[in-house]
């Protein structure tokens, strides 16, 4: 079975390499010169770190650094950057597990195989675990999941005001048309021919009495 899960066969540098990146500058472009000349790191086997940092978005596919490779070289947010970067990277394992990180090596390295359908001491396998646990090494799940946990509590609180508010302005609407809403009448009053004004009083007094005073 086919996998896309990034490595490195000497992953045992790739912890020495993201060391030499929290001490360097960013450069324009992330390519084999850099990583030879300003990071000493120039053998073939080690350029197969800009590949496994490609599959985990720390550097672009045209070699520019992510902002995750910008965050990950600051101390606040290296530990949330990398556990970020591992689960785009592995995100083949974390379909199967979202909590990947957790597992031991031994039942890791089973996830592994569940996932690439190698065997389990497949040298594959085993520089995939390796890769993954020294990145790890790096990584603060923690404080990831707490991040995603306040983004929710966030939109949930928007979405109760957005409710609120909506509510309101529907009460308001229909408070507003009751208080419009009215009723003209139209009365056509037929008085009879009297010469006597308290015919006319009488007639009067009892229309304001009965109807205007509604």
């Amino acid at each position: 079975m086919a996998t896309n899960l990034p490595f490195m066969v000497s992953y045992g540098t790739l912890t020495k390499i993201l060391n030499k990146i929290c001490e360097a500058s960013i450069p324009e472009n992330f390519n084999g010169d850099f990583l030879g000349t300003k990071l000493g790191f120039p053998g073939g086997n080690q350029k197969a770190f800009i590949p496994w940092a490609k599959k985990c978005k720390l550097i672009g596919e045209d070699g520019t650094p992510t902002q995750l490779y910008k965050d990950f070289r600051n101390p606040t947010y290296r530990g949330v950057s990398m556990a970020k970067a591992l689960k785009i990277g592995y995100e083949e394992l974390y379909v199967r597990n979202e909590y990947a990180h957790e597992l031991s090596k031994p039942d890791f390295v089973k996830l592994v195989t569940d996932a690439t359908g190698l065997a389990h001491d497949n040298q594959t396998v085993k520089v995939i675990v390796g890769s993954f646990f020294n990145a790890k090494e790096f990584a603060d799940f923690d404080s990831t999941l707490k991040t995603d946990e306040k983004n929710t509590r966030t939109e949930n609180i928007k979405e109760t005001n957005s409710n609120e508010d909506a509510s309101e302005t529907t009460q308001k609407t229909i408070r507003r048309k009751q208080i419009d809403l009215g009723i003209n009448y139209t009365i056509n009053l037929v008085l009879p021919k009297t010469d006597d004004p308290a015919i006319y009083n009488a007639i009067f007094k009892s229309l304001k009495e009965n109807l205007l005073n509604e």
